[in-house]
């Protein structure tokens, strides 16, 4: 398994993480028997968050990591915080907020809700679950102040924020921000297209993100790609779809050549990309997770990630 240095930290991570928000749809026995398959495959890296299944898939994950006598300290286990749960909205796994709450108490209170549903004693990583445009700097530091103090928490980052954003909650730290979770795949090209684009007039010119990949690199920051096999905002994956020929063919051919599936590949693609980035995985098909995770050992040339590039749809100016 590729391994990476997760920001600033001495950790050294797997390429591809595991990320459990649809454990809530297992038992424990079927998610210990996940859990085993993600770590005999060489990940190391769990992600999380407090409002995954409700809660429920971090009592999950507590329970399977316990029957799997797999150690805490053998992995790197990260969740992130921050989002009050509507649950009007919410259902099964997915759930949605009615506000984003970046305050001392309710961040404290979260850190303290994951760990007692795990059963684990501290994170190794606290996300900032999306920007909260209330957010108070002063409130933030004092959590993670004393987050960190407490021995709750090892390491911070964010997820979803652009730039000027990491800077604004960055400016009031003592913590160097290490993580920035973001979609990014072959069919969720913007933080790149615009780049390309650069002094047109076009679509793909369009700015939405800030120079957010290029600024992590520049600010050591691991870009976290989740929905790696998504299209839209949970629209479906864009593997085996018929709505996306084309792509799906050329993920085809290099996976034959390749000798592996079009999910490897198109992990593939995103660990190609210089920027020290992370894939989260978030099946809990064991067959599905071993043949994506392969996509971490994979060689890719230059021309043949410009042509899956080309395959999704996109152009060169």
């Amino acid at each position: 398994m590729k391994t990476i240095k997760v920001g600033n930290s001495s950790l050294e991570a797997s390429a591809v993480a595991f990320g459990v928000m649809r454990m809530v749809s297992l038992d424990v026995d079927q998610a210990a028997k996940v859990l085993q398959t993600v770590v005999d495959k060489g990940v190391n890296f769990i992600d999380s968050a407090d409002i995954y299944g409700s809660g429920q898939s971090e009592k999950t994950f507590g329970q399977a990591l316990k029957k799997s006598g797999i150690k805490r300290d053998d992995l790197i286990i990260q969740s992130k915080g921050g989002i009050v749960i509507d649950p009007k909205r919410s259902h099964g796994d997915l759930v949605f907020g009615k506000r984003y709450d970046f305050s001392k108490d309710h961040l404290i209170e979260s850190v303290d809700g994951i760990l007692q549903r795990m059963g684990i004693d501290y994170l190794d990583f606290f996300l900032l679950h999306r920007p909260d445009p209330l957010m108070e700097i002063d409130q933030i530091s004092a959590a993670f102040d004393e987050l960190q103090a407490a021995g709750k928490v090892r390491h911070f980052g964010v997820s979803n924020c652009n730039p000027m954003q990491v800077d604004l909650i960055q400016s009031g730290l003592s913590q160097k921000l290490m993580v920035n979770q973001l979609q990014f795949s072959v069919m969720h090209t913007g933080t790149i297209d615009f780049g390309m684009h650069t002094n047109m007039k076009d679509d793909a010119s369009v700015n939405h993100d800030g120079e957010i990949i290029e600024y992590s690199r520049l600010h050591n920051m691991t870009i976290q790609a989740w929905s790696p096999y998504q299209y839209g905002m949970f629209e479906g994956t864009f593997i085996d779809n018929p709505k996306f020929p084309e792509l799906n063919a050329k993920l085809q051919e290099l996976a034959d050549a390749k000798g592996v599936t079009k999910n490897a590949i198109a992990t593939t693609w995103i660990l190609r990309h210089p920027a020290n980035m992370q894939v989260i995985l978030g099946s809990m098909n064991p067959q599905h997770l071993s043949e994506s995770i392969a996509g971490a050992d994979v060689e890719m040339t230059k021309q043949e990630w410009y042509d899956l590039y080309f395959a999704a749809g996109n152009v060169l100016p």
